[in-house]
């Protein structure tokens, strides 16, 4: 089976984060453009289309075929989705129970997740959305100590958020 590759970033494009292996990956974040670019050539990125809000410092989440992109600047609670195959602009998918930025995610069995939205405050925060079915995310539980900066990343059935400040 192909996946694709989704990526939310950080302003101007830093921090970029990697959910899989496939045929295309996507940016998106330090305004409100989403670019894509494909895997197996070189050359530059294209257009793929426009966030419903521009935002950095953002998570991104995908369960190969659908892309959601989470939280940002603001701080934003705003989850964004896109169908990864294809290229138009964002669609507004549901909010994240707590707005933040700098927000770590990972995604795997088709499940998305969040943690560690800065808030004005450091959190422990965890919360999870279904990728394939549209709403507001869900409380997950909660981080062993509260901070944020944190990087997340998963194995398709494990995840782990580590690092950041506290």
């Amino acid at each position: 089976m192909q996946r694709n590759i989704l990526y939310g970033a950080a302003a101007t494009r830093r921090g970029i984060k990697d959910y899989g292996e496939g045929s295309r990956g996507v940016f998106a974040g330090g305004s409100n453009v989403i670019d894509y670019i494909t895997i197996n050539t070189t050359g530059n990125a294209t257009d793929f289309g426009d966030l419903t809000v521009a935002r950095s410092g953002l998570g991104g989440v995908s369960d190969g075929s659908r892309g959601c992109f989470g939280g940002g600047n603001g701080p934003s609670n705003v989850i964004d989705y896109i169908t990864i195959n294809t290229t138009g602009n964002a669609t507004d998918f549901g909010d994240l129970t707590t707005a933040g930025n700098t927000v770590a995610s990972l995604s795997g069995k088709g499940r998305g997740v969040w943690a560690g939205p800065e808030t004005g405050v450091y959190t422990n925060i965890i919360e999870y959305i279904t990728i394939s079915t549209t709403g507001n995310s869900t409380d997950f539980g909660n981080l062993s100590g509260v901070r944020s900066f944190i990087a997340g990343l998963s194995n398709g059935t494990r995840g782990v958020f580590g690092g950041g400040l506290t």
